[in-house]
């Protein structure tokens, strides 16, 4: 524990305590008093110490804007590991940061068991903030060596492409076979050698034999970030590194962002639980928290009385409720365990909690009016998953590598249930073209649902 003043410092332990008590279980908790203008930071380049990108003050801009409108209030942010490490704002009053401190202890129990946190911690370890403040540096280097406009593209390719990785792969993979004999010879059993030597049977060519080179990529390859690190012809040691750093950070946050509801629901009824079941905590405190508390699970932004997004605060913390209180505690550590959003929403939010909450599917007309569309319940998940799917991108696959370098990437429309923005799908390729340094091709459909093939300046 890094924070100052004993108040604060007994409420933290003793709440620990608490929660120890209470079954939690996670990894130890580094908390951190910070200006509230560094957690602005923390929050927009989503590490304390990241790769310098110019996106990064546009979106610092943006949520300054916000902010300063009163939509938005940043109470804390915590990176998952081992330790965990959170950040706290110390312009914040005192209940409220005792209110945080409970929530991030449900956060820090809900990432130590959730099998996909478990998953991929294992894979990109539980070291983040070590590891993206030495990949900083390395990159300081860059600039240093190579200037600001050549890192800055590669960068620029890297962070458009931060959400096309793979997730049902490996973070660390081996590269594809170089030639068909690459493939290791099964042993042969003797029972099929006999087979084999049968007067009149012909003896079977092997696949493993061929002459020819496999293709590139053998199948429609989805991890981009990957893919354009170990194949691109001209892609040099530095710049192989910056797409391999934003792909392990990737794999890194894709957890919080598959678990958002799951995640943020969890923490909150823990720290409702915690404050409820503090009792050492001062009358007026608790009724502060209790307050600050009403504020984040509340399902309306500011005062508006019509929900046009979903709070994933108050939607997780209303389906848990309601599963502890039918389930009881047990069953609901073993959803946390198994589920990440898509089974939470599609398993645990029913028709009786989606009337309660109010939730529908609405539509926006060109006149700016709103109208509500569908309130059944299949109709209300599947629109409140859609923006998860994929990282919340389209699914592009890098589907052909010829013979002369020129790349080809195939949009899998299909299967996405969406067009894409043809502007800003130009501008991705002119970023890919740069790095990969020959004539790149998506093709896709267009709005008449034709085939469109958008294609990089390059060519």
């Amino acid at each position: 524990m890094t924070l100052p003043g004993s108040t604060i410092q007994d409420y933290s332990k003793r709440i620990e305590d608490l929660a120890h008590k209470l079954g939690l279980d996670y990894y130890p908790v580094d908390f951190e008093l910070v200006p509230n203008n560094f957690m602005m930071e923390i929050a927009v380049y989503g590490l304390p110490v990241r790769m310098p990108h110019w996106s990064f003050g546009v979106r610092y801009i943006h949520q300054l804007i916000r902010q300063g409108m009163g939509h938005s209030r940043i109470f804390e942010v915590m990176f998952p590991g081992d330790p965990c490490h959170a950040y706290l704002v110390n312009e914040n009053t005192l209940p409220e940061n005792t209110l945080v401190i409970a929530h991030v202890l449900g956060h820090a129990d809900f990432a130590k068991n959730n099998h996909l946190f478990a998953r991929f911690m294992e894979m990109a370890g539980g070291h983040i903030l070590e590891q993206a403040a030495a990949r900083a540096h390395r990159i300081d280097a860059a600039l240093e060596e190579h200037g600001q406009e050549r890192v800055e593209a590669v960068l620029d390719a890297a962070l458009a492409l931060e959400p096309h990785i793979d997730v049902n792969k490996e973070l660390h993979r081996p590269l594809y076979p170089l030639t068909e004999a690459h493939h290791e010879e099964k042993p042969v059993d003797a029972f099929t050698k006999r087979f084999q030597n049968l007067p009149g049977e012909k003896p079977q060519s092997s696949p493993h034999h061929g002459t020819g080179k496999p293709a590139v990529p053998p199948q429609p390859e989805y991890d981009l970030l990957w893919f354009i690190a170990n194949y691109a012809p001209e892609l040099e040691g530095w710049e192989r590194d910056i797409f391999l750093a934003v792909r392990e950070e990737s794999f890194y946050f894709y957890p919080v962002f598959a678990c958002q509801i799951m995640n943020e629901g969890w923490a909150s009824y823990w720290h409702a639980r915690l404050l409820r079941e503090a009792d050492f905590l001062p009358q007026d405190l608790y009724l502060s928290a209790i307050k600050a508390h009403s504020d984040v699970v509340r399902p309306y932004a500011g005062d508006n009385q019509l929900a046009l997004a979903v709070n994933p605060y108050h939607l997780g913390f209303s389906i848990w409720e309601k599963i502890i209180e039918e389930r009881g505690i047990e069953a609901a550590r073993q959803i946390c365990k198994e589920e990440d959003d898509f089974g939470f929403i599609r398993n645990y939010l029913d028709t009786e909690l989606a009337e309660k909450l109010e939730l529908f599917v609405y539509e926006s007309h060109n006149d700016g009016g709103i109208k509500i569309a569908n309130r059944d319940i299949y109709a209300v998940r599947e629109a409140i998953l859609a923006p998860k799917f994929n990282y919340g991108a389209p699914r592009v696959a890098a589907s052909k590598l010829h013979v002369d370098g020129s790349l080809d990437l195939q949009h899998d429309y299909e299967s996405d249930g969406r067009g894409l923005d043809v502007g800003r799908a130009e501008r991705v390729l002119e970023y890919i073209s740069r790095v990969w340094r020959r004539p790149v091709s998506l093709h896709t459909i267009g709005s008449n649902g034709n085939p469109k093939v958008v294609s990089s300046k390059n060519n």
